[in-house]
């Protein structure tokens, strides 16, 4: 649809692969080999004279100059389309080009480390189509008809490594490779990545700043504590989740303030996007450790709000939105889609039986808002409607 697409995400997650699978036919340049970041750099203008179209460029924020001269390649011709890949491992430097230069020319694709089915080579679960649908089509019905996609073995196994395809997959037969993957990741992510990016920053702090955040993950941010931790200032702090949130490490989730009734707290959320990327920094070693850990409810929910996302953000729903709800009071839901479907209240827990108490949130708030219906995830064993407008859905129906 667009002259340019960009495909952008964490480091590792299959970026390259992908797009060397799609257009196995054009030429591809990564621009972290010397030679070709040379080749572009040295005369982009000529460069682009003789590719005029079918080309990959790979690692593209590391020579974003590349977005102005794009600009008038593209509008030489401005009607053709189909004509660039771009990835990129760091949205700073690409959400500038597109702003500077792309705007209106170039569509934005964000991609993560596998989805649990995705692991397993299932097909997406319809879950996410009957929400796209519309709020006015997902009766219970609908979710009633949802197919266990896996066992919950195979979903406790993709919730502990977390999603990244090349650990998950070799880790298969040889767990040491898994752990020095894990390693070796975020060394690479602070030695080179951050480093090149923000080549002022002070590694150290920022290493400190990833260990302690781990602590933090799935809950309200409070940052003048995590400023006390760390002794630097809380400006710093805010820098620091600016920058691991755009380097999709982690995912900041802002509160949901649509509730005109209620008092609601402000404050953000977060939690790294990555569970196998959280338990490395825990020394979680196993499942049975995990499940045992004081972490394991918090992480859960961040690995099924991460997996919802991913499902719906793989349709072609637009408008979406996404953030959380708490009160004054302390009525809480985890999750608030919106979309242009409508509002969707999400509640997660890592347990398999639902207490009537643990209903309340959902339900104060699908009276405050009107919403049509909400929806709980956990470990169960088989979608049920829990009233007349909560449905239960397993997590391994998602």
């Amino acid at each position: 649809m667009f002259p340019v697409v960009a495909l952008i995400g964490s480091r590792q997650c299959g970026k390259s692969t992908l797009v060397k699978q799609l257009r196995p036919t054009w030429k591809y340049y990564d621009l972290e080999s010397p030679d070709d970041y040379q080749l572009i750099s040295n005369d982009p203008i000529t460069f682009f004279a003789i590719n005029t179209d079918g080309v990959i460029i790979d690692e593209a924020q590391q020579y974003p100059e590349i977005f102005k001269v794009l600009r008038g390649v593209i509008d030489d011709d401005r009607k053709k389309k189909g004509r660039f890949l771009l990835t990129g491992s760091s949205s700073p430097q690409i959400v500038k080009g597109i702003t500077e230069s792309l705007a209106g020319r170039l569509a934005t694709v964000e991609m993560w480390p596998f989805k649990q089915g995705e692991f397993y080579e299932k097909e997406i679960s319809d879950f996410y189509k009957i929400m796209a649908e519309g709020v006015t089509k997902a009766r219970s019905k609908d979710f009633m008809q949802l197919q266990s996609l896996l066992s919950i073995d195979q979903t406790m196994h993709v919730w502990f490594k977390g999603g990244f395809p090349e650990p998950l997959i070799e880790g298969e037969s040889n767990n040491e490779y898994y752990k020095q993957w894990q390693d070796n990741y975020i060394s690479n992510y602070l030695g080179r990545d951050i480093r090149s990016l923000f080549p002022k920053l002070n590694i150290h702090n920022y290493r400190r700043f990833l260990t302690l955040l781990a602590q933090f993950s799935g809950h309200q941010l409070n940052m003048s504590n995590m400023a006390r931790a760390l002794e630097i200032s809380v400006s710093t702090v805010k820098d620091y989740l600016d920058i691991i949130h755009q380097t999709f490490m982690w995912r900041n989730l802002e509160p949901y303030t649509g509730n005109l009734l209620k008092k609601v707290q402000k404050s953000n959320k977060g939690f790294f996007r990555d569970q196998g990327i959280l338990h490395y920094f825990l020394r979680i070693k196993d499942v049975d450790q995990l499940r045992l850990h004081p972490v394991a409810g918090f992480s859960f929910e961040s690995f099924v709000i991460e997996e919802v996302i991913r499902g719906l953000q793989s349709t072609m729903a637009t408008q979406l939105g996404f953030s959380y709800y708490r009160t004054i009071d302390k009525s809480e839901v985890d999750l608030i889609i919106e979309g242009d479907f409508g509002i969707v209240p999400i509640e997660i827990k890592l347990n398999s039986v639902v207490n009537r108490k643990s209903l309340c949130g959902l339900e104060n708030f699908i009276a405050d808002t009107k919403a049509d219906y909400g929806i709980i995830i956990n470990t169960a064993k088989r979608v049920e409607l829990l009233t007349d407008k909560i449905i239960q859905v397993p997590v391994h129906c998602i």
